[in-house]
């Protein structure tokens, strides 16, 4: 068990059953339509590129939530995990920009080793942070930091039981509409239950993405992992279209897409969806 043994398994399987994942996609669509507060096209396009930037200068809380389909051992389970997953930059001097960036899961799965082939709670917190210069040199922007992986999850099926530690880095070049980029980070496990197995895992994400104006943006990337320990991908390709909005005083910005699993374990997924809303604070 991790640190949030406190919270009831129960309490967060009720938050996280289909009923209310369900709701969750019907509110960001809700919100979304709430765009009538006018925002100036050019103010849309310039958060919408920010957005498109993981080590902007921009603090932002997605809720990510992703649907998940075609998992288990006879390809009909299904899964649902909500990220919630602040961004902060802190100002470090004139030239410099430390962002940090947090990814906590909530996640429900109806496929899951026994006694109970349902499980759900928190999972394991991932916490990057980026050092970055201020100033971009002919559009490319980089970062570069450690990541740490806290062992948080509230049961031993969400989690790994291991605390982590790596590098994380990103670099991206952004011109015209487009962003072209890549972040990657390795992590091991430097302790935590000796019963459970060593982690080094390997984390790909080259992303591209398009702006259409008006707040709009196509974009495509994968989130491959690799696991050193059982030599299995995993490589999820998504993609997704958003838009950036005010409701009220808030700016927002909501995103829909589909995902493929090209590459997995046995009992990986096969396809799914991701909604996400975003809070902006420029």
């Amino acid at each position: 068990m991790g640190l949030a043994t406190n919270i009831g398994p129960q309490i967060l399987r009720d938050i996280l059953t289909t009923r209310q994942t369900g709701a969750f996609a019907t509110a960001v669509c809700a919100v979304a339509a709430l765009q009538g507060t006018a925002v100036s096209a050019q103010s849309t396009d310039e958060l919408a590129r920010q957005l498109s930037n993981p080590v902007a200068s921009l603090i932002s809380v997605p809720f990510q939530g992703n649907f998940d389909f075609g998992g288990g051992e006879d390809g009909d389970g299904n899964a649902f995990t909500l990220n919630i997953q602040p961004v902060v930059p802190i100002s470090l001097n004139d030239n410099w920009t430390l962002i940090s960036r947090t990814i906590l899961p909530l996640t429900y799965r109806d496929y899951a080793a026994l006694p109970d082939s349902h499980v759900s709670g928190i999972g394991d917190i991932t916490q990057s942070f980026f050092f970055s210069p201020k100033q971009s040199v002919n559009g490319v922007t980089w970062g570069v930091g450690p990541v740490f992986l806290l062992p948080t999850a509230s049961d031993d099926r969400t989690g790994s039981g291991k605390w982590g530690a790596g590098l994380t880095a990103v670099v991206l070049k952004q011109t015209g509409p487009w962003t072209l980029g890549a972040l990657v980070n390795h992590i091991w496990s430097v302790g935590g239950d000796d019963d459970r197995a060593d982690i080094s895992s390997t984390f790909l994400q080259p992303f591209m993405s398009y702006g259409l104006g008006d707040g709009q943006t196509l974009s495509l990337n994968t989130e491959s992992s690799y696991n050193w320990e059982t030599e299995q991908w995993l490589v999820p390709i998504n993609a997704g279209y958003s838009k950036v909005f005010k409701a009220g005083n808030q700016l927002m910005s909501w995103q829909a897409g589909v995902k493929y699993f090209a590459e997995g374990p046995e009992g990986a997924p096969e396809w799914g969806l991701r909604t996400s809303l975003t809070l902006l604070f420029p």
